[in-house]
């Protein structure tokens, strides 16, 4: 079953179904929200500090599949002998400036000259909870292979990397890490942009991983659409669906899922453990905090899905249901 390749209208890229983007037309009942928002959008006590055990990754992991979450989107996955990082972000803030925007609730576990060696670096897309200067300036000499939606690497040059370590990919290619390793970038239902002018200029992907042993799906950001299900059809059955579960709204119901459409994805997507991401680390939408993962258990408990969800920082092998809790010590 093939998957469509990404369209256009003029300059702009589309998503597959008709798309509520959320954009300047809805900024004041956004704004509205948020004013009168009393959720506990930013934890009233400090998360962490998390720390990585760096000697753990000098073992290969036992099952050929160990994820450590550092927070939001940004996960160091090592599957089948290689480690990929996905939408890496170390910054303190999302935004076009460090001054002010959403600010991170807990410090990233590991540092970033501290990773253990990597094989790859996936880029989703361009906005600023995925894509942060700050952390490609200091990736930028490494040599280390990056792969990233059409049009995102304009970013990644005008920061210093050089264009032969960049490939860019359309929805549909396939690309190899290493010689075992095939990254598939699929579509997901989102939008794109840095700024008020250049809206949906680069392209927004998710991407399939799939080694010798192992066959996982990266979902960065995406509202619910039949793509799951094709994707599922595809390509599946994952192992591992990585999902985002927070960020969401009345005012965007398309462009982002929360925990109900999350694993209704995961459902299409035919996975067998869940891991939810894009939750419990910046401040993004009017929802408490811990809203999107408390939800998300119950829903799980409700469909049947399997969980996986590590501690921010702690390297953990994928070989069954796992749900640390991590976010419960901190509950007012």
């Amino acid at each position: 079953m093939s998957l469509p390749a990404s369209r256009k209208r003029g300059r702009k890229y589309l998503n597959t179904i008709p798309t509520d983007e959320a954009g300047f037309g809805k900024m004041i009942p956004i704004l509205r929200e948020y004013m009168n928002n009393k959720a506990e959008n930013t934890p009233k006590k400090t998360l962490g500090p998390f720390k990585t055990d760096l000697s753990v990754y000098s073992t290969p992991p036992e099952s050929g599949l160990r994820i450590t979450w550092v927070g939001h989107s940004s996960i160091l996955i090592e599957i089948d002998g290689k480690r990929i990082l996905t939408d890496p972000v170390w910054s303190e803030r999302v935004s076009f400036s460090q001054s002010f925007g959403p600010k991170r609730f807990f410090q990233p576990p590991i540092a970033l000259e501290n990773l253990p060696p990597l094989d790859a670096v996936i880029q989703s897309h361009d906005h600023y909870d995925h894509l942060d200067k700050a952390t490609i300036n200091f990736f930028a000499d490494k040599n280390i292979p990056f792969f990233c939606s059409i049009g995102v690497a304009q970013y990644l040059t005008r920061w210093g990397m050089a264009a032969n370590f960049i490939t860019e990919m359309d929805w549909g290619d396939s690309a190899m890490i290493g010689n075992e390793i095939v990254l598939t970038a699929t579509p997901s239902r989102h939008f794109s942009g840095r700024g008020i002018v250049g809206r949906n200029e680069t392209l927004w992907s998710s991407f399939v991983i799939k080694g010798p042993q192992h066959n996982i799906y990266f979902g960065a950001d995406s509202g619910y659409s039949p793509e799951f299900k094709a994707i599922g059809e595809a390509f599946g059955p994952f192992d591992l669906t990585m999902l985002e579960i927070g960020a969401y709204g009345k005012f965007w119901p398309d462009i982002h899922m929360g925990p109900d459409n999350a694993s209704n994805a995961h459902l299409d997507l035919k996975g067998k453990l869940m891991m939810p991401i894009h939750y419990g680390t910046f401040n993004l939408a009017p929802h408490a905090w811990y809203e999107p993962i408390e939800w998300l258990t119950a829903m799980a408990n409700q469909k049947h899905i399997d969980l996986f969800v590590p501690k921010p920082g702690e390297p953990t092998e994928v070989k069954g249901a796992c749900n640390s809790d991590w976010w419960k010590e901190y509950l007012s």
